[in-house]
């Protein structure tokens, strides 16, 4: 069996150690020159990266709160027209009621004795002319 090359010696049939060893350094300072050649290198890839990562990042949030507010909007939108036509209905009945109350002033004042019965040690002032309530002001002693 002939074994040739740079790391055995065919002169002594055997492995030169010397050699291995001087490959073994000379592979390690190759990788640690290529280490210190590429961690610059490195470092400006890892900060463009960071730098995209943060941009996308901010355009998402930036995303996220326009959606927000633009939920928002439609939410306002949507209470505001919900209050009109509520409060067009509530016009509506007012109409109405007050329609009926002209044409039939009696039940106003049938209301009226009614809520008197339903009164217990309350003082009520009935309106007299000009619709001002005469007041009892010596009535209740100091």
């Amino acid at each position: 069996m002939s074994t040739s090359g740079y790391f055995y010696d065919a002169k002594m049939d055997q492995f030169n150690p010397e050699r291995i060893f001087a490959a073994v350094v000379a592979a390690a300072i190759l990788l640690i020159g290529l280490g210190m050649a590429g961690c610059p290198l490195y470092n400006v890839y890892h900060q463009r990266k960071a730098g995209e990562a943060e941009l996308a990042r901010a355009q998402s949030n930036r995303l996220v709160v326009v959606q927000e507010a633009e939920g928002k909007r439609e939410s306002a939108s949507k209470l505001a027209e919900a209050d009109t036509i509520r409060a067009m209905g509530i016009a509506a009945s007012n109409r109405i009621i007050g329609k009926s109350l002209e044409a039939n002033p009696k039940y106003l004042t049938w209301l009226f004795y009614e809520r008197l019965g339903e009164t217990q040690n309350q003082v009520i002032y009935i309106p007299t002319e000009g619709s001002l309530p005469i007041t009892e002001a010596t009535r209740f002693p100091r």
